[in-house]
């Protein structure tokens, strides 16, 4: 017991978002010893997203841009980022072990920054055609479709964002959504309605992605008139939520009925030393500055934890 605790770390943070890397800013502030875990690249899910114009102190810039001055504050404080999957975690007495795909580490608190991943619609045909005309990212794979027909599935803020983007490079965007009225906010709603080679179907959901090899048309039904119609689209782009990345965590960790981890005020768990911070946590907003919000407010609890 006395070598583990002398090779135990005070916190591992597992995920390099914009939540995980404010934790790992404090948490090196507080000289505790610590590691970030990140199976991808640091910078989270943002350095997918086209725009972003509301977090103070930058105004308008690129998901990559804000991403890249997050990754490059971290590593010149030299913070350790690993890149290994979390498998999962075993919680002791009076520490917990976090199994990755490559090594185990001991450690007496864990903050959990995983995000989330885009939801899958799961329409006939949307397997099939994944990476083959069916994307979950149209910053990754728009260019693609230049001078091309696109649809959007989905009303969301995601939704209305991507649809702008794409609008830019195709020739034509189908914005698919199955209410009456749009659920993104009103400046973005404002923006999309002034885009000429935008066209809203309303009422509408996509049935099934047709075609030979490659995506050809989507299927579309009005939810009102049970009318269907196929459009000539060379590309559908999935816009319809998220499932937090929970997978690894069993049934030790408390979550709502939608899979999202619940939390105090201070981002902690129902587990003593085990906080959830950003977009995988029940939470009222998912935007970067609430994420990076939490990742201070874990740690500075965390340390009293300590």
């Amino acid at each position: 017991m006395g070598y583990l605790m002398n090779n135990i770390y005070d916190v591992i943070i597992i995920g390099g978002g914009p939540a995980g890397l404010s934790a790992a800013i404090y948490a090196k502030r507080a000289m505790l010893k610590f590691v970030v875990l990140e199976k991808f690249l640091p910078g989270g899910g943002i350095a997918n997203t086209f725009e972003l114009e509301n977090y103070l102190g930058l105004g308008k810039v690129t998901g990559m841009e804000m991403a890249d001055k997050m990754t490059k504050h971290v590593n010149d404080l030299d913070i350790e980022i690993n890149s290994e999957a979390v498998e999962n975690i075993t919680i002791e007495k009076t520490y917990k072990i976090v199994k990755t795909d490559k090594q185990e580490y001991n450690t007496k608190t864990v903050v959990l920054a995983t995000g989330a991943s885009p939801k899958k619609l799961n329409c006939p045909g949307e397997d099939k055609y994944t990476g083959k005309g069916i994307s979950y990212c149209a910053t990754c794979d728009g260019f693609i479709y230049k001078n091309k027909v696109v649809a959007v599935v989905g009303g969301g803020d995601v939704a209305v964002e991507d649809a702008i983007y794409l609008s830019r490079i195709a020739k034509k965007v189908y914005l698919i959504h199955r209410r009456d009225e749009l659920r993104a906010v009103k400046s973005l709603q404002e923006r999309i309605f002034k885009i000429d080679n935008v066209e809203i179907l309303w009422d509408s959901q996509l049935k099934a992605a047709l075609g030979d090899e490659y995506l050809k048309q989507a299927l579309v039904i009005n939810n009102k008139t049970q009318k269907e119609k196929k459009i000539d689209v060379d590309g559908i782009f999935m816009a319809v939520g998220y499932i937090p990345n929970t997978q690894f965590l069993g049934d030790s960790i408390a979550f709502d009925n939608g899979g999202w981890i619940r939390t105090d005020e201070r981002c902690e768990t129902n587990v003593n030393g085990i906080y959830a911070v950003g977009d995988v946590r029940d939470t009222f907003l998912r935007q970067v500055v609430t994420a990076v919000s939490d990742g201070a407010v874990a740690i500075t609890d965390l340390m009293k934890y300590l």
